[in-house]
């Protein structure tokens, strides 16, 4: 079992906060080409919805740590995952 030294976890928080920035930062480019093109095609709803469950519980974990960086990159991930549901169901065609 790895235990974390408490005088380390600044270091560690901020490897947290590049890493919640990154894999963030690489949903976003999804949701703006969505926004604009509103082609939904290859998006899978299944998928989407078990990704924001997830995501969900994942913010949950890190509140329950008290990781900021955990917190932030997901609660930013929850919104983005949830404009895609929404992109999704509302440019689908019928």
């Amino acid at each position: 079992m790895l235990l974390i030294d408490s005088s380390h976890n600044s270091l560690y928080e901020i490897v947290g906060f590049l890493a919640a920035f990154l894999t963030t930062a690489a949903f976003l480019p999804q949701v703006y080409k969505t926004w604009k093109t509103k082609d939904v095609s290859s998006l899978s709803l299944p998928m989407l919805l078990i990704f924001l469950v997830g995501i969900i519980l994942w913010l949950i974990y890190g509140i329950f740590l008290n990781s900021p960086s955990m917190v932030f990159a997901n609660a930013i991930t929850v919104i983005s995952a949830t404009l895609l549901i929404y992109f999704k169901i509302r440019y689908s065609k019928k």
